[in-house]
């Protein structure tokens, strides 16, 4: 089964929803876990601080108790039956509550006292053990060897007849070797600790209901922004794709009717006399005129200028000297074929840098120049240009200054676009000023350093200027 492929706005969507999405489920947890931990350590404190009260309130419970029998224990002899007698009359009448009673077990595991569950009375109860497998009376009775101590278990509760936790506080009675307790079932701390365990889980619920809704809150606001932006750069994107595709279609065009009319006005022209003077020369030839030589070397000067001008119309399309060269030599011979042409005197420099310029920056350099002088040609009115290409710490720049008219009269035929679009292309600047004095024009591209190449080990390579 083949998955859909995603958008990029779906892609980015998903880019920009899933920290969030991952950044919420992890606070989610960590207070999930922070808060039922944090309940956990309050809940363990409230059960150890009543079950506290309820130790305080056995020893209380059996600090009476012995009271009650103190002085009959103190005045008998360890083998005295009438007073071990009394003694559990008093601790059997002795119930308080619905469940509160007093136990007594001599040291062999006899229980002797057990008012609410007299069937317990005069039996043997050693090894005795909960439903859990917790001892019962072997521990009470070590418990009371070792003096005193609590101890908790189930055991059955006499107002329902149910299991229940219990938790009993016994002493030792050495000279009769009795074990003498009572105990308190724990079910309002246990039923505390639940209902607190259960606020807990409502509370932490809660947060995840409020973090859910706060997420998804975010996500939607996430989703529309996206989709919001989505749209407005998907139209943006189309507008400017039409206007690339129409400023295409326009420099083709441009750039098919200049090679056309460069046919035409030379080339055509040249080719048109060479067939005059070669028609002139066969005339002359049959004949016999010996001036048919001199059509023919007429007619060879005529090529030797077609082939020149080809020459030029190929170097104005791609100079082959741009690339066996360097940027250096190319704007050199480009402004001495202008200077040539329009017989303005063209000032180059150049300063030599060890970086070499990559490819895609030499030709946009190339053609900034070019574009500039063009405008210089047909707008400026300059009697003075200067060119100059040279490396920095940040990249390479390209400044032609000249002393025309300056940059309001001319800015409409400067081709503008042309050299921002390129330079825009290599995350460059281009900067177009009035020049010295305020007279002239000023155009200075910069390329950044990322595309400078690293200088060759091989002396005989040209530099980017050279």
């Amino acid at each position: 089964m083949r998955l859909p492929r995603l958008s990029y706005g779906q892609r980015l969507l998903l880019l920009a929803a899933l920290p969030l999405i991952l950044a919420v489920s992890g606070i989610s947890v960590l207070v999930a876990i922070q808060s039922e931990r944090t309940a956990e350590r309050e809940i363990a404190a409230l059960e150890e601080a009543m079950i506290q009260a309820k130790r305080r309130e056995l020893r209380n419970y059996l600090q009476l108790a012995r009271t009650s029998f103190i002085t009959i224990y103190g005045n008998a002899a360890p083998d005295d039956a009438a007073a071990k007698l009394r003694v559990t009359q008093i601790l059997s009448a002795m119930v308080y509550g619905s469940d509160g009673f007093f136990f007594v077990y001599d040291y062999d595991g006899t229980n002797l006292v057990a008012p609410r569950q007299t069937w317990l009375i005069g039996r043997d109860w050693s090894g005795m053990a909960d439903a859990d497998g917790v001892p019962v009376t072997d521990q009470l009775i070590e418990l009371a060897r070792s003096g005193s101590g609590y101890h908790t278990y189930q055991w059955r509760k006499p107002s329902t007849g149910q299991e229940s936790t219990i938790m009993t506080y016994v002493i030792g009675l050495q000279d009769w070797k009795w074990a003498i307790g009572t105990g308190v079932f724990l079910d309002d701390v246990l039923a505390q600790a639940a209902s607190a365990r259960a606020d807990v889980r409502a509370q932490v619920q809660e947060q995840f209901l409020w973090i859910g809704a706060i997420a998804l809150a975010a996500l939607l606001v996430v989703f529309v922004s996206g989709f919001t932006i989505t749209v407005r750069e998907r139209r943006l994107a189309d507008v400017k794709l039409k206007q690339l595709t129409q400023r295409i279609l326009d420099t083709q065009e441009e750039e098919r009717g200049r090679v056309a009319r460069e046919l035409h006005d030379s080339i055509s022209q040249i080719l048109v006399g060479i067939r005059f003077r070669l028609e002139l020369a066969r005339r002359l030839t049959a004949k016999g005129d010996p001036k048919a030589e001199g059509a023919v070397d007429s007619a060879i000067e005529g090529l030797q200028g077609a082939i020149t001008e080809v020459r030029r119309i190929s170097h104005d399309l791609r100079p082959g000297v741009l690339d066996d060269l360097g940027l250096g030599p190319a704007l050199k011979s480009l402004c001495e074929a202008f200077a040539a042409r329009t017989g303005l005197p063209v000032e180059f420099r150049t300063v030599v840098f060890r970086n070499r310029l990559d490819i895609e920056s030499k030709t946009a350099l190339y053609r900034i120049a070019q574009e500039a002088l063009t405008n210089v040609e047909r707008h400026a009115q300059a009697s003075r240009v200067s060119v100059q290409v040279f490396g920095h710490r940040n990249g390479a720049s390209l400044r032609v200054e000249d002393d025309g008219r300056g940059i309001s009269q001319a800015g409409a035929g400067l081709g503008l676009r042309n050299m921002a679009e390129r330079i825009e292309q290599l995350d460059g600047t281009l900067t177009i000023s009035a020049g010295t004095q305020g007279q002239g024009t000023v155009v200075e591209a910069t390329v950044p350093l990322s595309h400078l190449l690293k200088p060759s080990s091989d002396s005989n390579l040209p530099t980017a200027a050279e």
